[in-house]
């Protein structure tokens, strides 16, 4: 194998494709990258068995061929060659020798035969396309409310429902709730859980633009393939909670914030809520002012906030972190807060574009 290519190209391509490495797998093979030179191209996989990521770049390629080097280290020696073509080619003793400039490394790869060979999806009756920004968005939106526990495995996923010309993507984690939903040209009805991990990756490699991803799904797997990149997944098995059954319908007070004032004012409670892991604040809503507070061995904090009130005042607690998770993602500048009871959820929503849904769990106080 014999290539040469801008060092740029190959840095960005060894990028993506390294994102399915873990670098913790009990076969050393996985620890690698696949390489294969052909047809002008070089091809990239990394994979970790339950997630892989394949990528393609422009080369010249002189002498086809296909090899699997260490990931981490072979990401290194490209990222600090200077900025020109590289050189790559095998040696005798399955050496790869890199050449840029003055710069030369040797270095052992492996076999490529012993690579495992990666899921092939072609299912054209499950396809569909979502622009990347739109992607991205949700993704973003919904990733922060997965469980990280491992108890109940289908928690660690997102459920990815399309029906109704409408993809739902909701992940919850026992203590909120995160639903996203936007409309897209698809007569299908398709029910998955992603695991988040894709989903991370997936979010780092999309671009915030229209561009279209193609979606396919098979059985057990996700093809996600992003121009000149696929990424293929694992699904997660089991049956999702019926979210839909979690969402109260119906409130008793409803009030209307700036997302940023508030977000501010929660932030700066927060800092005497740390101790002792509960991030605990109060709220206690009364007519057109909201007062935030929190107490610890360190201090006391309280804020106000101007609010418009529909409904009766309430005394709630929440932890701050996951209501910081939410007000953070969201992206309209006025949101609505439902509530039923003290100890019941609320609900947190856009004021205008009714396009995602977020559910928190307040933490019980004793006069409660």
């Amino acid at each position: 194998m014999k290539f040469l290519c801008k060092k740029n190209i190959l840095q960005d391509a060894i990028s993506v494709a390294q994102k399915a490495v873990t670098g913790k797998s009990t076969l050393p093979v996985l620890e690698g990258l696949f390489l294969s030179a052909m047809n002008d191209s070089i091809t990239f996989i990394g994979s970790d068995t339950d997630l892989s990521i394949e990528t393609k770049c422009a080369a010249e390629v002189i002498e086809s061929g296909a090899i699997v080097v260490d990931a981490k280290l072979f990401g290194e020696i490209i990222r600090k060659l200077p900025n020109d073509d590289v050189e790559i080619s095998t040696l005798e003793n399955n050496t790869l020798q890199i050449s840029c400039q003055k710069s030369k490394f040797t270095l052992m790869h492996m076999n490529a035969n012993d690579y495992p060979t990666i899921p092939e999806i072609e299912d054209e009756n499950n396809v569909f396309n979502v622009p990347q920004g739109t992607l991205k968005n949700m993704i973003k939106g919904t990733i922060f409310a997965v469980a990280q526990d491992e108890t109940r495995p289908i928690l660690t996923g997102v459920l990815f429902e399309v029906k109704n010309n409408k993809l739902n993507m909701v992940a919850l984690d026992g203590f909120r709730l995160a639903l996203r939903s936007e409309y897209i040209e698809s007569e299908q009805e398709i029910k998955v859980v992603i695991p988040g991990k894709t989903l991370n990756e997936i979010s780092k490699i999309l671009d915030d633009n229209q561009e279209n991803v193609s979606i396919t799904f098979s059985r057990n797997h996700i093809l996600i393939t992003i121009n000149e990149t696929k990424v293929i997944s694992r699904l997660l098995e089991g049956e999702y909670i019926n979210y839909n059954s979690i969402i109260p319908e119906e409130f008793n007070l409803k009030i209307t914030a700036k997302r940023s004032e508030l977000l501010n004012c929660i932030e700066r409670a927060s800092l005497m809520a740390k101790e002792g892991n509960t991030n605990l604040i109060k709220l206690n809503i009364e007519e057109d002012n909201l007062i935030i507070t929190s107490n610890s061995q360190l201090g006391k904090v309280k804020e106000e906030l101007s609010i418009i009130l529909q409904g009766q005042p309430l005394q709630i607690a929440f932890n701050s972190k996951y209501m910081i998770d939410v007000f953070k993602i969201m992206e309209e500048e006025e949101i609505t807060m439902e509530f039923s009871s003290a100890v019941n959820p609320c609900v947190v929503k856009n004021k205008e574009v009714n396009n995602c849904t977020y559910l928190l769990l307040p933490v019980r106080l004793l006069n409660n």
